[in-house]
């Protein structure tokens, strides 16, 4: 063996600085989407993404397990993000109906607001942050890029099968 195939493909320059903008925008959006939640509404990102989904949801109820996996957080995580929703009333845990095993997570009407309240400030922060720097052209090639690392990262995740 002459030791080629354990040789990384390592980054060209172009790559290596495309990288490097990729992870100085991972660690600072996510921060400074919330510190706007946090500042204008009192919410974590994740607890707010939380009732987001939630509020997208049928009838604004999805399966802890389901809603986990939709958030990217662990079971453990969310149940204690939603303990903490429903302290604040936002939502509400009650048992499967229709499998017993499972518990469900329910946007509350106090929940609902909350996320109508919430989401002017959030998209005006997402449009400031992200959109306004890009030309169409650039928001529209932003998003297929991101569809593509994503469908590379999971091929089954929702919304990745454009």
């Amino acid at each position: 063996m002459d030791g080629t195939q354990d040789e990384p493909r390592w980054l060209s320059e172009d790559e290596r600085q495309a990288w490097m903008d990729v992870m100085a925008l991972v660690v600072k959006l996510v921060p400074a989407l919330d510190r706007q939640l946090r500042r204008d509404a009192g919410l974590t990102s994740f607890e707010y993404l939380v009732l987001a989904v939630l509020s997208e949801a049928p009838d604004r109820t999805l399966r802890m397990s389901d809603l986990a996996a939709l958030a990217e957080g662990s079971l453990p995580r969310l149940s204690q993000v939603v303990g903490r929703l429903e302290k604040r009333g936002w939502v509400q845990r009650t048992p499967d109906a229709t499998d017993g095993r499972y518990t469900l997570a329910v946007l509350t009407e106090q929940g609902w607001d909350k996320v109508v309240a919430t989401a002017p400030g959030h998209v005006t922060e997402v449009r400031r942050l992200v959109f306004d720097p890009l030309t169409k052209a650039q928001a529209a090639q932003l998003g297929t890029a991101a569809q593509r690392i994503v469908r590379a990262i999971d091929p089954a995740c929702p919304g990745a099968e454009k």
